[in-house]
């Protein structure tokens, strides 16, 4: 089995991702608050993916040996100095999470939640209960469980999986049509967040998806489990995003219908 063949396994989702009715939804900056206060969420567990590949294919422990796949270890650093430390705009140095919250600010979205949310975590025992538990739709948290079973089944092509086809591979595709949505004055409006969208469409649409595919084979070789594990989570990951596209759509629509 190659790449070529989760390609065409994952095609119709992803297909069905970059048609969603959720990029002609964004029109106004009241949908633009809505779609941000429930995608941050992804934002943020986004770098719990990208900080388990640099745990599984990096060392980041004392006493330091060298990685068995430099090139997917320098790829993996690549991104997590942009994510978490990129350099914007009047040379700033901010990460891209905080990024989305500027943005976030910038059209008065709230804030709020995510930021207690955040707190939260960081003091919680158990972050797995604290998710359960925590005053999110059912929706956002099915989104996150996935990205953390993926996480904690600690097998780093599955991880890479999620990665790979679930985000950096998907990313251009989605965000080039949340920009398209946004008319002009909306883009003036939120120019923060166009910046976030037009960074992430610079940084994941050139090089780094042939790498992440790459990746994907050198951790995979000859291994007819692992490329089918590979397949199931890729399609898996695209799917959980067209579902929580689905519900955030439908938050826009209840929007409309109370108004």
């Amino acid at each position: 089995m190659k790449i070529q063949n989760v390609i065409k396994h994952i095609e119709s989702s992803q297909n069905e991702l970059v048609d969603h009715n959720i990029y002609s939804k964004i029109s106004t900056i009241q949908d633009l608050r809505i779609f941000m206060e429930n995608h941050i969420y992804a934002v943020w567990d986004f770098m719990s993916l990208l900080k388990a590949l640099q745990v599984n294919l990096t060392c980041i422990k004392n006493p330091w040996v060298p990685s068995k796949n430099t090139q997917a270890a320098r790829f993996i650093n690549e991104i997590v100095l942009e994510e978490e430390t990129d350099e914007i705009k009047n040379g700033n140095v901010i990460s891209h999470f905080e990024l989305y919250l500027q943005a976030m600010n910038q059209i008065g979205a709230s804030t709020l939640k995510i930021n207690e949310f955040i707190s939260g975590i960081q003091t919680s025992n158990n972050y797995r209960d604290y998710i359960k538990n925590y005053n999110l739709d059912q929706e956002i948290k099915d989104f996150l469980n996935f990205t953390f079973d993926v996480i904690e089944s600690g097998e780093t092509h599955k991880i890479a999986a999620a990665f790979t086809f679930g985000r950096e591979n998907v990313i251009p595709d989605m965000f080039i049509e949340i920009v398209k949505g946004l008319n002009k004055e909306n883009s003036n409006t939120a120019n923060d967040f166009v910046y976030y969208l037009e960074r992430h469409i610079e940084l994941d649409g050139d090089d780094h998806g042939p790498i992440a595919l790459k990746m994907i084979e050198n951790l995979c070789g000859n291994d007819q489990k692992k490329w089918e594990e590979v397949m199931e989570v890729s399609k898996k990951s695209i799917d959980m995003r067209i579902k929580l596209w689905s519900h955030i759509s439908s938050q826009i629509e209840y929007e409309y219908s109370t108004n």
